[in-house]
């Protein structure tokens, strides 16, 4: 039976800030997620929830973690039991032993068994930080569990869990800052998802399918070591680039489109999260290379703010104004610059924000908003930043050359102590690349 995935003092070193996070009379309830039915007795490929799978790499389902800050034992897992009859049609099971020898847990039993253990961990804490008003079999099994530790008449006294804190809160904050060894898995990732796009960029070509692109991708992503997309691959060509989440991918490219590729590869986890824009014909038209010039000179300036010296808004900001000044200038917006940012005229071409944080989640946890102002961009984040513009095609109050253009460029990048690093910077986005790469 393999270790997990990644070395088991990484995630040991993950629940040891947990707990030194944790203050006093505090503990950590986390459900695994459920699997998801497809469509008869079928199921999605499973997906850990990533809390969990960030404190232990337990990637099978059936599992509860209790976290308890300075009581023994600390780390407690209720897992799947071996079962042989089971093994045979989903796979090896690591077992209440395996979660003690391969993933570190003090104590590890059946899941079966959580319903009559679960109740004595909770006693002696105040605060549980636990995910509620998601799923209600999880809040029940929370709820039976308090009513049985208050059960005993003469143990009314004891010291039980009353206020309910989302794990968010805690967890978001440890799993923003990145340690080394998930730099390297995001790096591998970005890695993957390169190859990924330069081969969309060589085969999107007028006559090509969108789903026929969307295969080309996801094939890379495995055949390069990947888990597969960390999201649902977005492919958009002609009129399906201003569609923001388009995920139907079943268009037919035609002759003069550009063709948005919105798609990054997981890798153990760990997600990519990336936009190219190229033109299908090998060449952008003199309308849609004024676009994508004013995205990508926004989108650079964006990527320079990306410091500690800066806060997630004034990130936002820079973007806002200059893709307003930008649509003044090209006429698709008129009026003040000043006005129609206090308006939010802008967001009639640019309708989402600047990007977000990247990690174990595609927009992963991690506050934007501390007290009052705006988050700090602290070194070890990894943010996107992904400006763009989308023009209906039946918009008519704006300059018909620019009808149907849509235009997103999206990078990750890294906060160190100096200049940000451009995870994903070896995939081509200035225009003389593109137009080599697709005119081959």
């Amino acid at each position: 039976m393999s270790a997990p995935f990644l070395a088991r003092e990484l995630y040991a070193q993950h629940r040891q800030r947990a707990l030194a996070a944790l203050p006093e009379g505090e503990a950590i309830l986390l459900f695994g997620a459920a699997p998801k039915g497809r469509n008869g007795d079928s199921e999605h490929r499973y997906r850990q929830d990533s809390h969990l799978l960030y404190l232990t790499g337990w990637t099978d389902p059936e599992v509860v973690v209790v976290l308890r800050g300075g009581e023994a034992p600390n780390f407690v897992m209720f897992v799947q039991p071996k079962d042989v009859l089971m093994e045979v049609w989903t796979g090896i099971r690591p077992g209440p032993e395996g979660a003690t020898t391969l993933y570190g847990a003090e104590e590890a039993h059946p899941i079966a068994e959580l319903s009559k253990r679960l109740p004595e961990l909770l006693v002696g804490f105040h605060t549980l930080h636990v995910r509620l008003g998601v799923h209600p079999q999880d809040d029940a099994v929370l709820m039976a569990a308090l009513a049985a530790a208050r059960k005993p008449a003469r143990e009314r006294q004891r010291v039980l869990p009353d206020a309910f804190v989302s794990p968010d809160r805690l967890l978001g904050q440890l799993r923003l800052i990145k340690s080394p060894e998930e730099l390297s898995l995001m790096r591998e990732a970005a890695a993957i998802t390169h190859e990924a796009h330069v081969a969309a960029m060589r085969a999107g070509k007028p006559g090509a399918k969108e789903y026929e692109l969307e295969a080309l991708i996801e094939y890379n992503f495995r055949a390069r070591g990947g888990d597969g997309p960390g999201y649902a691959s977005i492919v958009g060509s002609g009129p399906n680039a201003c569609i923001l989440h388009h995920v139907k991918n079943d268009r037919q490219i035609q002759d003069g489109d550009l063709v948005l590729v919105d798609a990054g590869c997981e890798r153990q986890g760990y997600t990519a999260d990336v936009t190219r824009t190229f033109p299908a014909s090998g060449t952008f038209s003199p309308a849609q290379r004024e676009i994508y010039e004013l995205v990508l000179s926004v989108q650079l300036a964006c990527i320079d703010l990306v410091r500690p010296t800066s806060a997630f808004k004034q990130v936002s900001d820079a973007a806002i104004r200059g893709l307003t000044e930008g649509m003044v200038r090209l006429g698709l917006l008129t009026g003040d610059v000043d006005e129609l940012i206090q308006s939010r005229g802008y967001k009639r071409y640019y309708m989402h924000g600047i990007g977000h944080w990247l990690g174990l989640d595609v927009h992963d946890v991690g506050a934007y908003v501390e007290g009052q102002a705006s988050s700090p961009l602290r070194p070890g984040a990894v943010i996107t930043i992904e400006p763009g513009i989308y023009i209906p095609p039946d918009d008519t109050d704006c300059p018909p050359q620019y009808r149907g253009i849509g235009v997103r460029i999206e990078d990750d990048v890294l906060v160190t102590t100096g200049d940000p690093e451009v995870l994903t910077a070896s995939i081509p986005k200035e225009i003389v690349e593109i137009e080599a790469l697709c005119q081959r």
